[in-house]
């Protein structure tokens, strides 16, 4: 194999090989994409736990959260304990753009870092909620969903930034002061989700079963946890290699999803960090949120016990 060329240290190969199927792009332009924008994703990057999906020619795309073998010794990361899987994995942290050129050469197109720091794994960053629309063109949905959920942040004194999730949905984001324990945020999440669902049950709903959701905007309160979520500003595989790219509040409505991709994305931050400016600061998880979510089920662990349900009756 040889190098087409060097950046960083780090020997770049097959940049003009196609990135996939559908991209209208090459390897080369995710390369130069995530060079770009290096300054502006890697703050969400970094002292995280990360997974990528990686697309290699011929191949579906899949998820990779252990290190592989042959990764540089420099590349820093952080074991730990996997319990669906029952054994230990060896995350990459994605602190400086060396690593993150390294990830871009192995055909790593989407970073999704965890929701808590290696130094602090016991407490999310950060409240976020997941706005699936329906299928179809229906980001119009999930920006009237994402409305919801600010009217049901504001209502307790909390703000959030939102962003396009690089598919068809929106991500809203709220930060937490240090410290938040990770049962309370995740109790947390349940009660503003279903606040707004409560503020138009017609449009928004809970349901974590597919078939129980009637067309509407799942609002997914599961972001927490040991889970993670597509970076700001990183590309999504999908046609035309869209990004996830965030937006002021008041915009939201007068965007869609391909207005952020490989080939635009880079120039809209060139002056400026839009994810960090819209950010507003780090906020204390009201005790009425945490008490009201705590008392809500786990969104999983219902959707498992139903469908065991489900599954018996249709036997019987």
């Amino acid at each position: 194999m040889t190098t087409d060329e060097t950046r960083d240290g780090v020997p770049l190969t097959n940049l003009d090989q196609p990135l996939f199927d559908g991209a209208g792009a090459t390897k080369r332009d995710l390369v130069d994409y995530l060079d770009a924008v290096a300054d502006r994703i890697l703050p969400a990057l970094r002292g995280r736990p990360l997974s990528v999906i990686r697309v290699r020619q011929g191949q579906e795309p899949f998820m990779q959260k252990n290190v592989p073998k042959y990764a540089p010794d420099w590349l820093r990361t952080v074991t730990l304990w996997a319990e669906t899987s029952r054994r230990e994995v060896s995350y990459a942290l994605c602190d400086d753009r060396r690593t993150l050129l390294w990830f871009a050469n192995q055909r790593a197109v989407e970073y999704h870092p965890g929701l808590v720091t290696a130094d602090r794994l016991d407490s999310p960053t950060h409240l976020i909620l997941d706005l699936d629309p329906p299928e179809g063109d229906a980001f119009a949905m999930a920006v009237r969903a994402a409305l919801l959920v600010r009217q049901a942040l504001a209502a307790d004194g909390l703000a959030g930034a939102v962003k396009t999730s690089g598919s068809k949905g929106v991500h809203v984001f709220v930060p937490l002061e240090p410290g938040a324990a990770m049962e309370d945020v995740a109790a947390a999440t349940r009660a503003v989700a279903a606040r707004a669902e409560r503020l138009d049950p017609a449009l928004a709903t809970t349901a974590f079963i597919r078939e129980d959701r009637g067309g509407k905007v799942f609002l997914d309160s599961t972001r927490a946890g040991g889970a993670t979520v597509a970076a700001a500003y990183s590309p999504r595989v999908r046609p035309g290699v869209p990004v996830s790219f965030p937006v002021a509040w008041e915009e939201l409505d007068r965007v869609a999803p391909g207005d952020f991709t490989l080939r635009t994305a880079a120039r809209l931050v060139a002056d400026a960090d839009p994810w960090a400016a819209l950010m507003p600061a780090p906020q204390r998880l009201p005790a009425d949120l945490v008490e009201e979510g705590h008392t809500i089920p786990v969104a999983r662990v219902q959707a498992m016990h139903e469908g065991k349900r489900r599954a018996r009756a249709r036997r019987g």
